[in-house]
């Protein structure tokens, strides 16, 4: 039996903005939920206008924006600047900010500062954490602070490591019913969606079918309440090891190289600027400033 959840957030969100309750409801609709990560006012533009629901700036920027090798050192202060990027762009999406590694494992009390930091700071609508276990402690208290909580379990990144890798979850007994019941924890705790990374897509059929709140699956199957990718892997921006259940939607870095070589040649070649390219001086205007120019040189 699952637990109602409770819907905190924003009392007064901004006129044409999604409201949170609106994800609950589209789950009881059976309509499916699309989330795109964005780090940057152009695709966050782009993404509004496509008509998703929602935005996750995700510490994946770690990875994809700022070179990292892992999600791990991106900070808070960098996540807070990229979370404001995308909400001066992102009308109707609820922005989500993703908490980053160190910025709320320690306490509770960090935990809802840090959250805090990134709905004053940054204007994110909502807040995601990873993990279950004790961090539903960090999700009740954040809740309870009056900000919204999305949760992420399965493979979660920032603790890949102790995961044994960027690998699969949940695909024995023991580890599915854990997850299960660490999904419905999080619900209890007043998680308004849950997001399932890198799970058999069975378990995360009966994950979906048991909680309240939506699930939002990555590597998860098609039962999950709404879907969400990685805006560069969907673009074949990023040139790094891309997961399995990407699927991209376009080869975008082939087509800016392209465009950055062809601009790079015709600057050698003297073919760039062309005459439409630039800006002129009326004549009489010239010959004053020519004038100017050789009364200058003499003195």
């Amino acid at each position: 039996m699952s637990t109602r959840p409770r819907t905190p957030g924003p009392a007064t969100p901004a006129p044409g903005k999604l409201p949170l309750p609106e994800l609950a409801q589209m789950k009881s609709r059976g309509d499916k939920i699309v989330m795109i990560t964005a780090y940057d006012a152009p695709a966050a533009r782009l993404a509004d206008e496509a008509g998703v629901e929602l935005i996750l700036v995700g510490d994946t920027a770690a990875m994809v924006m700022l070179g990292h090798e892992s999600t791990v050192p991106v900070t808070l202060d960098e996540m807070i600047f990229l979370t404001r990027a995308v909400t001066r762009a992102a009308r109707r999406p609820l922005v989500v900010g993703d908490l980053p590694f160190g910025t709320y494992e320690v306490s509770d009390d960090q935990a809802v500062s840090s959250a805090i930091r990134l709905v004053k700071e940054g204007g994110a609508d909502v807040v995601k954490l990873e993990g279950a276990r004790r961090m539903v402690s960090r999700v009740r208290a954040i809740a309870e602070s009056n900000i919204g909580v999305m949760g992420h379990v399965g493979l979660t990144p920032q603790s890949a490591t102790k995961l044994g890798g960027f690998k699969a979850q949940g695909r024995s007994a023991d580890a599915a019913l854990r997850l299960y019941e660490d999904a419905l924890a999080l619900q209890e705790a007043g998680c308004f969606a849950v997001v399932l990374e890198a799970v058999p897509a069975e378990v995360a059929a009966r994950v979906t079918e048991a909680l309240d709140v939506p699930t939002i699956g990555i590597g998860a199957g098609v039962a999950c309440d709404g879907q969400v990718l990685v805006w560069h892997d969907m673009l074949g921006l990023y040139q790094g090891r891309t997961p399995r259940f990407v699927k991209r939607y376009a080869e975008v870095a082939s087509v800016i190289g392209e465009a950055v070589s062809s601009y790079a040649a015709d600057v050698r070649s003297g073919a760039f600027p062309e005459e439409r390219h630039t800006y002129s001086i009326p004549e009489d205007e010239l010959a004053l400033f020519e004038q100017a120019l050789a009364e200058a040189r003499v003195r």
